[in-house]
């Protein structure tokens, strides 16, 4: 007959009958709590997703910290962390006073702040304690601090991708991976909420221009803002080759909320759609799991130089802008030229 102690541990108990040590899981922690992402993401990964079927996608991943600082000046951000404070306390996460405590608890980052203006900050001790991190949009709020953050990072040897949830809606994905061919043509549209802090379509734009990435593709040579027929925000670019995105602001009604149609030698489909956050999270938690973004930092780059280069149309009254001359400005600006 066995000896007690070894039929116990068959059995998963111990003599005091508490119940077997649960599975180790990787400890996520969050910077700012002023956008609504940081409970729906808490709330999957602590609490689980809305369709179960999902579940193993995020299997092994609880937040666990979360510093709530983020921006200081825009006032529809700040007046956001009480409660996603309070929400973040009650899904069981641990409140901290500052992002190296944070990073002495956790071993991966979700940088959430509202404001792509403290980003680069914000980044700077996260790398030094080397955990992989993901920066919510807007990656940054200039285009120098773009190039700031992807050096930081690149010199660190630490992960680190941007991307917007929209940029994995299904339908967009699909013809990323190819179900209509090279896509030759390209419309997206979406929400323009302007913030005077940031680049005009950095704030919210960026949702609308990042469907439209996803499906164009890197390069991009020009492009000429103006104004839809109805007038609103409307950039096009020129891919070279006869190829063409255009990003629209929505109207809420032939384009109401997120989407768009793009064209290629297979058809044309439906893109653009918002399918919800936790796609995107998926994404985030392969990433986590792995080390390899699934965005690149050189489309993210071209993605804000594009934007980018839309202000500088605007400015020159609906200008043709080439991103290079963009992008060449940055870099001059980052160096100290």
């Amino acid at each position: 007959m066995p000896r007690l102690p070894l039929l116990v541990t068959m059995l998963g108990l111990t003599l005091s009958g508490a119940e077997p040590a649960a599975e180790p899981f990787r400890k996520v922690g969050i910077v700012g709590l002023d956008t609504s992402h940081v409970v729906a993401f808490t709330q999957t990964l602590n609490r689980g997703p809305k369709v179960a079927a999902d579940a193993p996608k995020f299997a092994g991943f609880r937040v666990v910290a979360a510093f709530p600082q983020g921006g200081r000046d825009i006032a529809a951000s700040v007046e956001r962390v009480p409660e996603y404070t309070a929400k973040l306390r009650a899904l069981g996460v641990e409140i901290v006073p500052s992002i190296e405590a944070l990073c002495a608890k956790v071993d991966f980052v979700l940088l959430e702040s509202n404001d792509g203006r403290v980003h680069l900050e914000q980044l700077k001790p996260i790398l030094r304690a080397r955990k992989p991190v993901f920066v919510d949009k807007p990656i940054a709020g200039s285009l120098g601090d773009v190039l700031r953050m992807q050096a930081l990072a690149r010199d660190a040897g630490v992960p680190l991708f941007c991307s917007s949830s929209l940029r994995f809606g299904a339908g967009t994905v699909a013809v990323h991976g190819g179900s209509l061919g090279v896509v030759r043509e390209a419309t997206t549209f979406s929400p323009v909420h302007l913030e005077p802090t940031h680049p005009d379509l950095y704030w919210y734009g960026v949702h609308g221009c990042e469907s439209l990435y996803t499906v164009m593709g890197t390069g991009c040579r020009s492009v000429r803002r103006g104004l839809t027929e109805d007038g609103k925000i409307e950039v096009v670019g020129d891919w070279g080759d006869g190829r063409k995105g255009v990003f629209q602001e929505e109207n809420g009604k032939a384009r109401k909320g997120y989407g768009g149609i793009a064209r290629g030698p297979k058809g044309e489909a439906i893109v653009g759609t918002y399918d919800g956050y936790d796609p995107l999270l998926a994404e985030v938690v392969a990433f986590f799991r792995t080390g390899r973004a699934p965005v690149s930092a050189e489309e993210t780059l071209e993605l804000y130089t594009f934007m980018s280069a839309a202000d500088e149309s605007k400015r020159q009254g609906g200008a043709e802008v080439r991103l290079a001359d963009v992008l060449a400005r940055a870099k001059a600006e980052v160096a100290g030229r």
